[in-house]
């Protein structure tokens, strides 16, 4: 929902990055697996219970994912580029959760699970909704230049990042920040599945 309104404030800032990275050689691909990295070091410290030092890395990684867009738009965009970074950012996504029930699964665990599955069901009626997107040529640029169609919804990248944070702000609260983030997630999904009724009609057959 915030993401964009975020993407105003910081794409500027990270495409004149994205222009300096691009100009010395720097691949968009390198930047998205320095980004993985960082966002793995933040879950890794995050179930070692080193909260605060885990939102170093986490925020680093997270401007890693926005600035290897920049890397990628200034140089060279690639097909598998876009495929990796989605890719990165579901992993990403999955690991702080885990490393939370890592770190605490008797008081994490059935909170922690509910969240994964949240996110598995949202982030599958997100890729469906781009499937279908793209078999009907339909394109947005409301999140910045994608290689996949972004629907938007109630939680988005902005969010997600601001509940992480909150996470490892007060640790103790992760199991109930987990069942309400977990139920909006799965609003979400609702929303999208009810637009993508709206927008993908049945194709006609050919005569």
């Amino acid at each position: 929902m915030l993401d964009s309104a975020a993407r105003k404030l910081i794409d500027p800032a990270l495409d004149r990055a994205g222009r300096y990275l691009a100009g010395r050689g720097v691949a968009a691909d390198r930047v998205t697996l320095i980004g993985l990295a960082l966002g793995l070091l933040a879950a890794l410290l995050i179930a070692l219970g080193a909260f605060g030092l885990a939102l170093l890395p986490l925020l680093a990684g997270r401007i890693a994912d926005g600035l290897d867009g920049a890397v990628a738009r200034a140089g060279t965009r690639t097909d598998f580029g876009g495929y990796l970074d989605i890719v990165a950012d579901m992993a990403f996504y999955g690991a702080i959760p885990l490393a939370f029930v890592i770190h605490a699964p008797a008081a994490n665990g059935a909170a922690g699970a509910f969240l994964l599955a949240s996110f598995y069901v949202n982030g599958a009626s997100f890729l469906g909704y781009a499937v279908l997107a793209e078999r009907r040529g339909l394109e947005t640029t409301a999140q910045g230049a994608k290689s996949l169609y972004y629907s938007g919804g109630l939680l988005e990248g902005t969010e997600t990042i601001a509940f992480f944070v909150a996470l490892c702000l007060w640790p103790g609260l992760f199991a109930p920040l987990a069942w309400v983030f977990g139920a909006l997630c799965l609003a979400t999904a609702a929303l999208r599945l009810r637009a993508a009724r709206a927008s993908f009609p049945a194709l006609e057959e050919p005569k």
